[in-house]
């Protein structure tokens, strides 16, 4: 079975940072046209925090551009959400997506809080 599995959620302090790995297994991801990082915080719609397309191409939602950075390996079919500067603003569940696909991640809780 195809699935994303996510990983690197969990308690960190404002300032602080947190590495989140979405990891495709038995699918390249050449084979995707983009893979996105969304976000959904209590009380508040999801939201598409950032994308990477096939080509390299990133995009960021403009509450995180300057501390969050997308990426991916190829080889080890896995894509990453680098955070930085991390605000308890930016506390919610995290979910990788496929884009053109049905695939999404369980979701990994993100709590920044001093």
């Amino acid at each position: 079975q195809v699935q994303l599995v996510e990983s690197g959620g969990g308690l960190v302090q404002p300032g602080g940072s947190l590495r989140l790995s979405c990891a495709a297994p038995g699918r390249s991801l050449f084979s995707i046209p983009a893979m996105g990082w969304y976000r959904q915080a209590p009380g508040k719609e999801r939201e598409l925090v950032a994308d990477i397309t096939g080509s390299g191409r990133t995009n960021y939602a403009d509450s995180v551009k300057g501390r969050f950075t997308i990426s991916r390996d190829n080889a080890k079919n896995l894509v990453y959400l680098q955070m930085n500067s991390l605000k308890p603003e930016d506390t919610a569940v995290y979910y990788c997506h496929a884009f053109g696909t049905t695939l999404w991640g369980q979701g990994t809780q993100v709590t920044v809080s001093s």
